[in-house]
């Protein structure tokens, strides 16, 4: 079941987490969240971190995805350099 709470914004815009949601959550100082605001309604999603071992994971299958389409380094620093504005 959900814990439904209320809370108020500050005069500098923050918003406390009310306690029995960030127990329920496992929220502690320096979580970090990605907000979304639509019409009068206002998301926080937690987000973490990849360990390293995810981390790892992600960039071998990126290192693959790369091979099977003949991606080469040298494309990446062009892309890089392009989106820089310096090409």
């Amino acid at each position: 079941m959900s814990i439904i709470e209320t809370t108020k914004m500050s005069s500098k815009g923050q918003v406390v987490i009310p306690e029995n949601i960030r127990k329920k959550l496992g929220l502690k100082h320096g979580s970090q969240f990605i907000v979304v605001g639509d019409k009068d309604v206002v998301i926080l999603k937690s987000i973490t971190p990849p360990s390293m071992d995810e981390f790892e994971h992600l960039v071998s299958q990126i290192k693959m995805q790369a091979k099977e389409v003949g991606l080469k380094e040298n494309d990446i620093h062009e892309a890089i350099k392009r989106a820089r504005g310096k090409i």
